[in-house]
């Protein structure tokens, strides 16, 4: 028996004509192009800028943010600019008004009072939970960011209210990390970051920014001492405390009389 050309398993000269033709073709298809990488980084780069100028009042309440100025000052397209601002509008920091456009949202009375109410009832409610639960380093923690934020105040640099305010924020942040709720953590803090509540330092006078800082020493210590209803109570005072300092036009409210016959 005569074996066939070119040896034993040789494949047939049509099916080795198409295998070649078949690999020639995908080596020589082109790519798809790739992905362009610097978008997340426009992205981020808007984002910061706008929100930074909307926390510090650069951006003040009403004002309409039009793409494309946006996209010049931060050095960017307009399109990064207009996923930054869906981002922003997602965290409460923009509100979107149909055929108008994006606006730094306008803070009414009621606002505010909701949001230190929720928050105050979040934060004391966290506070309560990190006394039972709060460990040795979280302590150690919570101390040195307390020490920081007085460090911080005594510097008179002009950015000092800025970093107390980074500082405060990480500070109730790992109160309620310690709680171990991560649920109430998202919640807390999802209210914690919307603009009037990160503006507050900037309206402290000194005297009532040192009884906030006193506060964050007396909070450290009731979690230390496991006192749950004390850190409730001095995280609830702090919140509600802080409130009155975005309503310039009004006084705090003093507590009522005790009655001298009782």
């Amino acid at each position: 028996m005569t074996p066939p050309i070119g040896g034993a398993g040789a494949e047939p000269d049509g099916l080795a004509a198409a295998t070649t033709t078949t690999a020639a073709t995908t080596a020589t298809r082109p790519r798809p192009p790739a992905r362009p990488r610097t978008m997340p980084k426009a992205v981020e780069r808007a984002y910061s800028q706008i929100r930074s100028a909307i926390v510090d009042g650069t951006f003040p309440p009403g004002m309409h943010l039009e793409e494309e100025g946006l996209a010049d000052s931060s050095g960017v397209s307009r399109t990064p600019v207009r996923e930054a601002l869906r981002r922003l509008a997602a965290e409460g920091f923009v509100e979107f008004v149909p055929h108008q456009g994006a606006f730094v949202p306008t803070w009414t009375e009621a606002d505010h009072h909701e949001i230190f109410d929720l928050r105050a009832v979040l934060e004391s409610f966290g506070a309560r939970l990190a006394a039972r639960r709060v460990s040795a380093a979280d302590l150690d923690e919570l101390r040195a960011l307390a020490a920081e934020m007085e460090t911080a105040a005594r510097s008179g640099r002009p950015d000092r209210l800025d970093d107390v305010a980074a500082l405060n924020n990480r500070f109730h942040g790992a109160v309620l990390a310690a709680s171990g709720n991560r649920r109430l953590r998202q919640l807390a803090q999802a209210t914690v970051a919307v603009p009037l509540v990160l503006r507050t330092f900037q309206r402290y006078s000194a005297e009532r920014l040192q009884r906030s800082l006193r506060h964050h020493r007396e909070i450290v210590d009731a979690l230390a001492a496991r006192d749950e209803s004390w850190a409730e109570a001095i995280m609830r005072t702090h919140i509600l405390s802080a409130r009155w300092e975005l309503l310039p036009a009004r006084e705090a409210p003093e507590p009522d009389p005790i009655d001298s016959e009782g």
